[in-house]
């Protein structure tokens, strides 16, 4: 590789391949990253609250609606609140996007407080003993009308964190950690 940039060519060309894989591929998530104004709508399956609300304005987040979403998203068990990724709310809307839902993204699980995750994992294979949930970094999610392997693929090809389906219960976990696959 680095024999390529010996040439005035080869270092344009290895400068110009540099430059085009910081561009984002996708035109649906690009076309989300530049919207002068990104809202969420979002369904509680536990709770039957639902809130709509605009997360991203005036070219930043919006540190009191975060803070209402992360308090939407709160350890329904508990009532336990911790603070949100924004980059979450970015990729929920991204997949709706992709996948072309309308409506309200489904919740069914986003905060969880580490007693409550010690708890379900303590009674599932399938919960991690050190969630991202229990880091306000990971969310469940179901779209009404949408396979669960067509919300998982739409969540892979972001390759922006991890994604697990679940067909079997009918939600699709995705997560701002490392990207990856179950």
């Amino acid at each position: 590789m680095f024999e390529k940039a010996k040439s005035r060519r080869g270092f344009l060309t290895l400068g110009l391949g540099a430059a085009a894989s910081l561009v984002v591929a996708d035109p649906v998530e690009a076309a989300v990253r530049r919207l002068p104004e990104r809202s969420i709508h979002l369904y509680n399956t536990h709770t039957g609250e639902s809130m709509r609300t605009v997360f991203w304005a005036e070219g930043r987040y919006q540190t009191k609606t975060i803070t209402q979403i992360s308090r939407f998203l709160r350890d329904h068990r508990s009532g336990a609140v911790h603070p949100i990724d924004p980059k979450l709310l970015d990729m929920m809307i991204t997949v709706q996007h992709k996948v072309g839902a309308k409506g309200a993204i489904h919740i069914i699980s986003g905060y969880r407080s580490p007693q409550t995750n010690a708890m379900l994992a303590s009674y599932s294979d399938g919960v991690a003993t050190h969630s991202l949930h229990t880091e306000g970094k990971a969310v469940d999610i179901r779209l009404p009308g949408h396979a669960v392997k067509h919300v998982g693929r739409a969540a892979k090809s972001m390759r922006a964190g991890g994604v697990g389906t679940y067909p079997e219960s009918d939600f699709v976990h995705i997560d701002t950690g490392r990207v990856r696959t179950w």
